[in-house]
C-alpha cells in the first residue's frame, strides 16, 4: 500500500480520508451498516465516531480467516457498500476492487465510490456509483426498491465482464 501523496497540488490519500465524507450514512438511512476495518484498537477516537455514527464493526481477520468463511460473509451480507481510497477518487482510473467482483458474482449488489467506473464497466443496476453522501443514499434507496432486480443484474455483471473465459479470451487476444 502506498502512503499518501501530494502531487502537482492534488492530494492522494488514503480510504480514511474518503470515509470522513461518508461516516453519518447509518445515521441517515433507515438500514444497518457493518464495515470489516482493521482498526488499530489505539485509534480510539476514530473507533467511538464510527460508533456513535451507527456502524458495526467487524473484525477482518475473522471473516477472512478461511476462502470458506470469506465466501460465507459475501453470502450472508445484502450487498457491498465500497468507499475507495481518496487516492483512486482523484485519480479517477476506473478502479474497482477485487472484494467487489465477488459480491456481484454472489448476487449481492455494490454500491461503489465513483473512481471512474462508467468508463469501464456498466452502471445503473447491480452495480451502482456514488460521489456525494446523497447520491449514495439515492443508490440505497434504488437498491431496497427493486432488490431482485439489482441482485440479478450483479450475477449477470460479473458473468459477462468478470468471467474467466471472458477475461482470458480479452487477455488472450490482445496478445496476439
Amino acid at each position: 500500500s502506498y502512503g499518501s501523496i501530494e502531487w502537482r497540488g492534488v492530494h492522494f490519500g488514503q480510504k480514511a480520508h474518503s470515509w470522513r465524507e461518508f461516516i453519518d450514512i447509518p445515521k441517515r438511512s433507515r438500514d444497518a451498516f457493518a464495515a470489516a476495518l482493521s482498526i488499530h484498537p489505539a485509534e480510539s477516537k476514530d473507533l467511538k465516531l464510527l460508533l456513535d455514527q451507527g456502524w458495526k464493526l467487524l473484525d477482518p481477520d475473522e471473516l477472512t480467516a478461511t476462502p470458506d468463511e470469506y465466501q460465507d460473509f459475501i453470502r450472508r451480507s445484502r450487498g457491498e457498500l465500497a468507499i475507495a481510497k481518496s487516492g483512486y477518487v482523484k485519480a479517477n482510473s476506473g478502479w474497482f476492487s477485487d472484494r467487489s467482483i465477488c459480491y456481484l458474482a454472489s448476487g449481492r449488489p455494490v454500491l461503489a465510490q465513483d473512481t471512474g467506473l462508467a468508463a469501464h464497466l456498466p452502471l445503473g443496476e447491480g452495480l451502482l456509483a456514488f460521489s456525494t453522501p446523497d447520491q449514495l443514499l439515492q443508490a440505497l434507496d434504488q437498491v431496497n426498491r427493486f432488490y431482485p432486480r439489482h441482485a440479478a443484474a450483479a450475477r449477470r455483471l460479473a458473468e459477462s465482464h468478470f468471467d474467466s473465459d471472458q477475461v482470458l479470451s480479452r487477455l488472450l487476444a490482445s496478445l496476439s
